[in-house]
C-alpha cells in the first residue's frame, strides 16, 4: 500500500479515537460505491446551478458521519467550498439567544477547501480571489507590476471586485455582504489588519449588534438568528462568482433537534428544514448542496420527529418501490445500513495493511484471524443490537498495537481459537483414536 505518513497517522489516530478521519478516506472506503456515484452526480448538478438537500438516515454506527466526510473529499476534488457543523443544544436551525446563528458561526469556522482542509479557509478564499483579480487587471490593463502605490491600479482592482460583488445585490442581505467584501479589500491594500479582522468577524456572524457592525464597517445589518440562512445562500452565490463550483453544507447530529423538549421550538426548527426543501425543490437558489445526518427516530417518529410535521412527511416519505436490492438514491432521504460482515472484513484487512505500512513491519495477521476477530466480537451478549463497526475497528487497532509492541501476546485472546477445517478435524480424530489404541483401549 502506497500511503503517506500524514494520511496513515490521521486514519489510525482518528479510528482509534472513534471518529472519522479528516483525510485518507480513499484508503478505507468500503461498501459505499452506489452512494459515491450518486454524490458525484448530485455535485455535478449543483455545479450546473441546481441546489440539493439530502438526509442521510441510519442508526448509530451506520456511517452517517463517514458519508459526510466522503462528500467532503469528493467535493474538494470538484472544487467546492465545504462547511460543516454538528447540531447541539446551543446550535440549532431556529432559536433565540444566538442559538441559530451559532450554527452559522460553526459552519464558517469550519469552512474548508482542498488546500485548507482543517477549517478557517475564509481568509485564504478571499486573498486568493484578490490575487487572481490583481493578475487579471494587470494583464487586461497593461500594468507592468502589482503596485498599491498606483491609485489607478487600485481603482481598477476595486472596480473589478465591485463588479463581482454587486451581482449579489438582488439577494436578501447581498448588498451589505458586498460592502463588507469591499471593506476587506480596503483593509488588504492598506495593510489594515483591524479592518480585515472586522470584515471576517462580520462574514462569520460574530457581531452581536448592528451598532457595533456599523461603527466598524459602516454597514446597516449583521448576521443573526433571523437572517443567517439568507447569508448561507449569499455565500453559496459568492463562491460561485469567484470561481468555485458551489457550497457544500454538512449538518450532523440532527438527533439534537429531535431532543428539543418545547414542541413549538422544535417545529420552528423543522420549518427551516421545510424552507430549505422548498427552496431546493422549486429551484429558487443555486450552487448549494446541503446534507443532514440523523437517526431513524429523528425522521420517522410521528410525535417528535420530522414525520410529526405533515408538510415535511409528505416530502420525505421514501420511494415505496424501493427495496434493499433496488435502491433509489436520487430521492431526498438515503437510508444507510451498517456494514455487512464481508464488508467489515475488507475494512479490517485495509486497516491491517495501513497499520503495517505506518509502523514499517510485515503483518502476520491472517484472514482466518480477522474472521475469528469478527466472529468473537459478535458472539458477545447483545452484540447484534448494540455493537457498531466503530467499536470493532477501534478494538482491532488496539489488538494490532498490542501485537506490534508485544509479539508474544496470546493471539487466541484476541482472535479466538483457530477454526479447524474438516481435514484438520479428521486428522485430530485419527490421532485421538491412535492414542486410544496405544493405551490399550
Amino acid at each position: 500500500m502506497n500511503i503517506r505518513k500524514k494520511d496513515s497517522t490521521a486514519i489510525l489516530n482518528a479510528l482509534y479515537g472513534g471518529v472519522v478521519p479528516n483525510r485518507g478516506l480513499e484508503y478505507i472506503i468500503v461498501g459505499r460505491k452506489e452512494e459515491s456515484r450518486q454524490i458525484l452526480a448530485d455535485l455535478e448538478s449543483v455545479k450546473e446551478g441546481a441546489s440539493i438537500i439530502k438526509l442521510f438516515i441510519g442508526p448509530y454506527g451506520s456511517g452517517k458521519t463517514f458519508i459526510q466526510a466522503l462528500i467532503k473529499q469528493i467535493a474538494y476534488r470538484q472544487k467546492f467550498v465545504v462547511a460543516q457543523a454538528d447540531f447541539a443544544p446551543d446550535r440549532r436551525l431556529y432559536g433565540s439567544e444566538r442559538k441559530a446563528v451559532s450554527t452559522y458561526n460553526e459552519l464558517m469556522k469550519n469552512l474548508s477547501i482542498a488546500t485548507v482542509q482543517d477549517g478557517n479557509a475564509l481568509p485564504t478564499i478571499l486573498e486568493k480571489w484578490i490575487s487572481e483579480v490583481q493578475a487579471k487587471v494587470a494583464q487586461s490593463k497593461g500594468y507592468q507590476s502589482v503596485s498599491y502605490d498606483d491609485p489607478a491600479f487600485v481603482k481598477d482592482i476595486k472596480n473589478e471586485i465591485y463588479e463581482t460583488v454587486t451581482k449579489m445585490d438582488e439577494l436578501t442581505g447581498g448588498f451589505d455582504f458586498a460592502q463588507v467584501i469591499i471593506r476587506y479589500f480596503e483593509g488588504f491594500i492598506q495593510d489594515d489588519s483591524y479592518l480585515q479582522r472586522s470584515a471576517l468577524r462580520w462574514l462569520r456572524g460574530e457581531y452581536q449588534t448592528k451598532t457595533e457592525a456599523r461603527q466598524d464597517l459602516g454597514v446597516r445589518s449583521s448576521i443573526d438568528d433571523n437572517n443567517y440562512y439568507e447569508y448561507i445562500k449569499v455565500m453559496a452565490h459568492f463562491v460561485r462568482q469567484i470561481g468555485y463550483s458551489g457550497l457544500v453544507v454538512n449538518l450532523d447530529e440532527a438527533i439534537n433537534l429531535y431532543k428539543i423538549d418545547h414542541k413549538q421550538s422544535r417545529e420552528k426548527n423543522f420549518e427551516v428544514i421545510l424552507k430549505i426543501f422548498n427552496d431546493t425543490l422549486q429551484g429558487s437558489l443555486g450552487g448549494l448542496y446541503i446534507t443532514i445526518g440523523g437517526t431513524p427516530e429523528f425522521l420517522e417518529d410521528e410525535r417528535r420527529g420530522l414525520f410529526s410535521y405533515p408538510a415535511l412527511k409528505s416530502r420525505l416519505v421514501t420511494n415505496r418501490f424501493e427495496t434493499s436490492a433496488f435502491r433509489d438514491l436520487s430521492q431526498p432521504v438515503i437510508k444507510l445500513s451498517p456494514l455487512k460482515a464481508d464488508e467489515l472484513f475488507v475494512l479490517l484487512d485495509k486497516i491491517k495493511a495501513i497499520h503495517a505500512v505506518h509502523y514499517g513491519y510485515q503483518s502476520n495477521v491472517t484472514d482466518k484471524e480477522i474472521e475469528g476477530f469478527i466472529r468473537k466480537a459478535y458472539s458477545r451478549p447483545g452484540a447484534d443490537e448494540n455493537l457498531t463497526a466503530r467499536e470493532i475497528v477501534r478494538d482491532f487497532i488496539a489488538v494490532l498495537n498490542i501485537l506490534y509492541q508485544n509479539p508474544v501476546f496470546n493471539r487466541e485472546e484476541a482472535f479466538g481459537a483457530p477454526v479447524q477445517t474438516s481435514e484438520q478435524k479428521q486428522r485430530e480424530t485419527a490421532d485421538k483414536f491412535s492414542r486410544f489404541q496405544r493405551m490399550g483401549g
